[in-house]
């Protein structure tokens, strides 16, 4: 079987295929060192934990520890083939500085202690806070990396034990827009495409999305269509120079903060060339007349002065998408974090609408995920939604609740909004919240304004518990921590970006006294003694598969049915996007296929809100607009973002991810491969600003806005003029002393790109803008003989001077299982 250096080839090798034949087989595997397939002692069935496309993966055991990974060729949704962080990053389970004992804070330090003092703690807090303020002093700040089972208890204990509104997950700084926009055009989360319409498109578009980074299988599949027979046309619209942007027919690089008005001038060209279905417009939608209204303001010549694009390449993409006979697109980061999110990323949902494509081979909608379980962080309840995409406006959904969880409907807080991260934050600033709970997630790296963050978490008066893998920058602050079982050591489902749902089964043990977050959650719900409205325990389940158990209880009839899904016909085969139930027994591939929706009154998740106050619409009003649950389409108007260049910033910052990394590190960055491949940030500059700013490969700069500065080296890339780029994936745990900020909270060389953003969130989905900044850059340091930690192999890719290719110690095992067609 071929090897291949997978960290200088992320994608690996090519099987074209042409549209509507089935993506080739490929199998890849990888074992540690001294170990063939062979010594393998058996493998365990799971999926990917390092991003959202949810490659199905098995676990290679040996002597009760995980010594690989192989891709499952039976599934959907990648056919055997493994993201370079999955080949890699299996080896962070094993790291030594695992946490495995709880930690409690004693004289100002962390000191190991016992679960129950530690829980006992936990506990007393609790009860102390509800008996003095109510439940409105405790906040539930969680990941988009557990499993369904987890989240559901999670929103159990927290909505109907706690009885609090003060719930959210770190999807809200990655995907809260993927689900606020699938809301306002179709009133309901839920995703309406699939990962095989890429075999079937003539068209394939990506907004924001750097596919080959953030979903490289996915990206894998693109590659193989686009070197098979009938390759479709690719439309990128991205700031940087990205492999997907190298890809294109057709490259769109707007100015930061101005993806509104590109997508109404894309919208006007369609719309004036008469590339609508009108029947599919008529017999299916709502609100088409104030999108032809809204997006006359927006010919090319406007939008290329607004957005500083050609107007001739705009007119191209126009007629491209405009033209295709099916269409895919795909949405992810670069419009969900940047000025006007759910604006820009409903304009998308729009194009689709219009052009009558959905439901069908390749005409689908994929507005992505950034994490393995983002989708049932949503789901579930653990963003603060009502889970199974029940209505918090909705008092018949409140009591349908109610009775699953058999409680009384006022004990289900549905009298405001859910809160979302950023609003919570300012209320332990404001010491109304004094308890929060955080579960596998850093925000001292991961929020914006990190200053601030460390600040605001630092309070005395706050009693901060982190429950996580390993003592992360925000674990250091908690005043209890607790140590968790992760991927491979514990059992679970979970649902990926196109709503397939895998089965994770225990591999391993975890070390020492770490435990799976549902039994961290079940003892609490124990030793809380918390009761339904007849007294018996609010939480009847005991171990995964009875939490998954009433977890399909509560998706009965909903939109994200799992009623006909078991652990049993979840095993050995692939994965099942939902809805599976009577009607759809093994899986629904797409959703609207008939034109219906999940947007009737009474049905829908969400009324929907103002795309510029981000006001909820009134129940009335929205029967009044949409009585027979038709999807929504949703004009919006550019507005120029806050904080834009000026003499001091004159350039814009933007942050992202690199396909070697994910999120802070915590466990890519304890991969040695991985490590090596990425191992510091490097800030990207264009060639017009390297020149303008005398900067060169490998000089250290610092980078600051009016928040705070950081230095990295410079790589010199094919990024638009006038930006900045920084990946926001590194912290301060692997800096010998590096998480100690000065007096004032600020690190005195910064490294964490969060230390630069701006406190500042979207109306509609409250995700955070990462992405439109004022920045400035300064020479520190000459280069003197060195390069940047940045990748050969990406976006950070140079176009000057000589810098060493990026390549990886060790290959890894393809095996093409089909002929390439």
């Amino acid at each position: 079987m071929p090897e291949v250096d997978r960290i200088a080839e992320p994608w690996g090798t090519r099987t074209p295929y042409a549209a509507g034949t089935p993506w080739p087989r490929r199998v890849d595997m990888h074992l540690a060192e001294g170990v063939a397939s062979e010594d393998v002692d058996r493998w365990v069935q799971t999926a990917s934990i390092l991003h959202s496309n949810g490659d199905a993966l098995d676990i290679a055991v040996k002597d009760g520890r995980i010594v690989g990974v192989r891709g499952r060729e039976v599934d959907r949704v990648n056919r055997g083939r493994v993201d370079v962080k999955d080949l890699f990053g299996w080896q962070a389970n094993g790291s030594r500085d695992r946490l495995t004992r709880p930690l409690v804070r004693v004289d100002g330090e962390l000191v190991e202690t016992d679960w129950d003092t530690a829980m006992d703690r936990v506990v007393a807090r609790t009860k102390e806070l509800l008996d003095e303020q109510g439940a409105s002093a405790v906040g539930f700040y969680t990941t988009g990396q557990l499993f369904a089972e987890e989240y559901y208890t999670l929103g159990v204990v927290a909505h109907g034990g706690i009885g609090t509104n003060h719930v959210d997950g770190n999807t809200r700084l990655c995907t809260a827009t993927a689900a606020a926009a699938l809301k306002e055009s179709f009133a309901c989360d839920g995703q309406p495409g699939s990962f095989a319409d890429i075999d079937h498109a003539d068209v394939i578009a990506l907004f924001g999305n750097n596919m080959a980074e953030t979903q490289s299988v996915t990206w894998m599949r693109v590659l193989d269509r686009l070197a098979g027979d009938d390759p479709p046309a690719v439309v990128c619209v991205d700031p940087r120079l990205t492999p997907v942007a190298k890809a294109a027919t057709v490259h769109l690089a707007p100015r930061l903060g101005t993806n509104v008005a590109l997508m109404n001038g894309l919208l006007h060209e369609i719309l004036a060339n008469g590339w609508v279905d009108r029947d599919y417009v008529d017999a299916h939608t709502v609100g088409f007349a104030e999108l032809e209204k809204a997006v006359r303001e927006y010919p090319p010549d406007v939008v290329a002065r607004i957005c500083d694009v050609p107007a001739d390449r705009l007119r191209e993409a126009a007629r491209v998408l405009g033209t295709a006979q099916r269409l895919t697109s795909t949405v992810l980061q670069g419009f969900y974090q940047a000025h006007q999110a759910t604006a820009a990323a409903v304009q998308v949902n729009n194009l689709h609408l219009v052009r009558g494509m959905l439901g069908r081979p390749g005409c689908g909608i994929l507005q992505m995920n950034g994490q393995p379980s983002a989708q049932n962080t949503r789901e579930c309840g653990a963003d603060g939604d009502l889970p199974a995409f029940r209505n918090w406006s909705n008092d018949a959904h409140v009591a349908d609740l109610a009775r699953v969880w058999n409680v009384d409907p006022m004990d289900i807080p549905h009298y405001s909004p859910p809160t979302h991260v950023m609003q919570m934050l300012r209320y332990v600033e404001e010491g109304s919240i004094r308890m929060l709970w955080v579960t596998g997630t850093n925000p001292a790296v991961s929020l914006p304004e990190l200053r601030r963050v460390r600040s605001v978490l630092s309070q005395e008066r706050l009693f901060l518990v982190v429950q996580d893998l390993f003592l992360t920058e925000t674990a250091q602050l908690a005043d209890v921590v607790l140590p968790a079982a992760t991927w491979g050591e514990k059992t679970g489902t979970f649902t990926n970006a196109d709503r397939t749902v895998h089965l994770s089964e225990k591999a391993v043990d975890p070390p020492g006294e770490a435990r799976a977050d549902l039994d961290i959650l079940l003892d609490f719900a124990h030793r809380m003694d918390l009761r339904g409205k007849d007294g018996t325990p609010l939480v009847t389940w005991h171990d995964p598969e009875s939490a998954f158990e009433a977890w399909k209880e509560c998706t009965r009839g909903r939109p994200c049915d799992y009623t006909g899904l078991t652990y049993d016909k979840l095993r050995g085969g692939s994965g099942i996007p939902w809805p599976v139930d009577d009607e759809h027994p093994d899986g629904t591939e797409r959703l609207y296929a008939d034109g219906r929706f999940f947007a009737h009154p009474d049905v829908c998740e969400d009324y929907g809100r103002d795309l510029v106050t981000g006001a909820p619409v009134e129940p009335t009003e929205y029967r009044a607009l949409n009585p027979s649950g038709r999807a929504i389409i949703k004009a919006a108007r550019y507005l120029p973002p806050h904080e834009v260049p000026s003499e001091d910033y004159p350039l814009q910052l933007t942050t992202g991810r690199t396909v070697y990394q994910f999120h802070t590190r915590t466990k890519t960055g304890r991969a040695p491969e991985l490590a090596a491949a990425a191992p510091d940030v490097w800030v990207e500059v264009s060639e017009h600003d390297a020149d303008a700013f005398g900067l060169a490969e490998g000089d250290l700069a610092e980078v600051s806005t009016p928040r705070g500065s950081v230095r990295a080296r410079v790589r010199v890339s094919g990024i638009r003029p006038g930006v900045v780029f920084l990946p926001f994936h590194y912290g301060y745990w692997d800096e010998p002393g590096g998480h100690e900020p000065d007096a004032h909270g600020a690190h005195p060389h910064g490294r964490a790109a969060n230390e630069l953003t701006i406190t500042e969130w979207d109306p509609a989905s409250k995700q955070p803008i990462f992405k439109t900044a004022a920045a400035a850059i300064r020479r520190v340091e000459q280069a003197d003989g060195q390069t940047s930690a940045a990748p050969t192999t990406t976006a950070s890719a140079p176009v000057r001077g000589t810098v060493p290719p990026t390549r990886g110690p060790r290959t890894v095992v393809e095996h093409v299982l089909e002929e390439a067609r």
